[in-house]
């Protein structure tokens, strides 16, 4: 299986970082291939501007897209898994990784409307998995009702809702800036995420 895995951490140093390389770790050892899009090393441009908005709410699935979002969808094009690595920053993905779902998953792409109302997408991934790290334990994240927001909007409307067959969470907790006491574990399980992928 071929994985594109989009990574959304602005530091090397990061525990994100180390959760990526354990991840793509397993997917090796599994006999997996893999294409990393760093969207902070390649400098992806999160804005849309105001051509792009026009072309999206025109609803012209011809229209021309930037080269930028071209080459985003052609990694999407050649996968057949995606997988997500990014910390959860104020309940949602940071805003790069929210920008490139907003210029990626175009009109004519992610989504069109036929005659009939209908919804589709040019989008075939057999499955997608979304690991992010988290300072709150995943028993907090529970309770205060965020796991369930985080796979409304992630799994539900960004992955399953634009062609994605099957799509899971995986919320490495407790990782509070000064507190390592789950580090360890969590990277075993970044690695068994990727190995048994």
């Amino acid at each position: 299986m071929h994985v594109y895995v989009v990574f959304a951490h602005p530091s090397k140093k990061s525990f994100n970082r180390a959760v990526l390389e354990a991840f793509v770790r397993g997917l090796g050892d599994a006999g997996h291939s893999c294409e990393i899009g760093d969207l902070y090393e390649m400098g992806f441009v999160s804005d849309m501007d105001l051509e792009q908005y026009d072309r999206e709410v025109g609803l012209d699935p011809e229209a021309a897209i930037p080269s930028d979002v071209k080459i985003e969808q052609d990694k999407i094009n050649r996968a057949d898994a995606l997988a997500f690595v990014y910390p959860l920053w104020w309940s949602d993905c940071p805003a790069k990784l929210k920008g490139w779902f907003d210029r990626v998953f175009t009109n004519g792409y992610a989504y069109f409307y036929g005659e009939d109302e209908e919804r589709y997408t040019k989008i075939e991934i057999e499955r997608a998995i979304v690991i992010c790290s988290a300072g709150h334990s995943l028993d907090h994240l529970e309770e205060t009702g965020m796991v369930e927001s985080m796979k409304r909007v992630m799994l539900n409307d960004r992955l399953l809702g634009v062609g994605v067959k099957e799509a899971r969470l995986e919320i490495l907790g407790g990782m509070m800036p000064t507190d390592n006491t789950h580090r360890q574990e969590n990277l075993e399980r970044a690695y068994d995420l990727g190995k048994k992928l």
